[in-house]
């Protein structure tokens, strides 16, 4: 087996460049809400800069995460590099959104049951300053979601903070022109409600992935009967799959073979099929004759 290690993409590495341009602006607009939040009384707007909070520390994890990534060596015990960071940056991204999503309901209860007043046209101003933010960072990741776990935890972010913009937006514009002191706690709950589901949709996706469960869309019983049908294979046993990271599944399994039947055929046939039709580039393939006996106690 050749070692594919090196051939592995790194999608997150491909988009540092935006992730860092995204941190910069999320970051600093971030301070620039949260004060005018606290001016203004604005739940809606401190909500929204509470999640876009988590936003530059999930950017900010992400794109520590691709860095150690791009530059880890499989020294030190680290046999597989530090690939994982991502998925543990998705995960504590996933986490941040949680526990803002929560603060921003009770908030929002808390307030409906006593309204305050608000400064509506500061709130305005600032929240379609947030909205342009999150657009123009929005753009730079939206390609890198499709690859990287860890990109789209950063990427979810910014789509549910933008939504949150338009609702602030609504908000400041429904309390302006009606002068309805309930808009502004209504609108930071529906905040939380798009923030919450997401947030928990990206932890179960990065938890599966930490605890080794084969791909969601892998049939597993399907990868064993092709590999059971390849040409000189008699027995297929200890089949895993799991992910490593972002577009890195990996395998091991032992093909058992008659006692004369050429290997390296066996071998190359089968690293083409898990390769061509299941996009498994690195796995580790044991080919045992039949006569070989120890397999069988392997229990786990």
């Amino acid at each position: 087996m050749s070692d594919t290690h090196a051939h592995w993409p790194r999608a997150g590495r491909r988009h540092r460049r935006s992730l860092a341009i995204a941190f910069g602006f999320i970051l600093g607009f971030m301070v620039i809400e949260w004060v005018a939040g606290a001016l203004t009384g604005s739940l809606a707007l401190i909500s929204d800069a509470g999640h876009m909070a988590t936003d530059a520390l999930g950017l900010g994890m992400a794109l520590a995460a691709v860095l150690a990534a791009d530059r880890a060596e499989t020294s030190g015990g680290r046999t597989f590099g530090l690939y994982r960071w991502e998925i543990l940056a998705a995960l504590a991204n996933a986490g941040l959104l949680l526990l803002v999503g929560g603060y921003v309901l009770v908030e929002a209860v808390r307030r409906i049951q006593e309204p305050t007043e608000v400064m509506v046209g500061p709130m305005l101003l600032v929240a379609v300053g947030g909205l342009l933010v999150n657009v123009l960072a929005w753009r730079l990741l939206r390609s890198g979601a499709e690859e990287s776990i860890n990109v789209k935890g950063a990427y979810y972010e910014v789509v549910a903070d933008l939504i949150g913009s338009i609702g602030v937006i609504a908000a400041a514009l429904i309390t302006m022109t009606t002068g309805w002191r309930y808009a502004d706690p209504l609108f930071a709950a529906l905040i939380g409600l798009f923030i919450v589901p997401r947030a928990w949709h990206l932890g179960r996706q990065a938890l599966r992935i930490l605890t080794q469960a084969a791909p969601p869309d892998l049939d597993i019983d399907a990868m064993r009967s092709d590999l059971l049908a390849v040409d000189g294979v008699g027995d297929v046993h200890d089949l895993h799959v799991w992910t490593l990271t972002s577009e890195m599944d990996v395998a091991t399994v032992h093909l058992m073979t008659a006692g004369d039947v050429d290997v390296h055929p066996v071998l190359d046939r089968a690293r083409s099929l898990l390769r061509d039709h299941y996009g498994i580039d690195h796995a580790t393939l044991q080919v045992e004759p039949e006569t070989h006996l120890g397999c069988s106690d392997v229990t786990w």
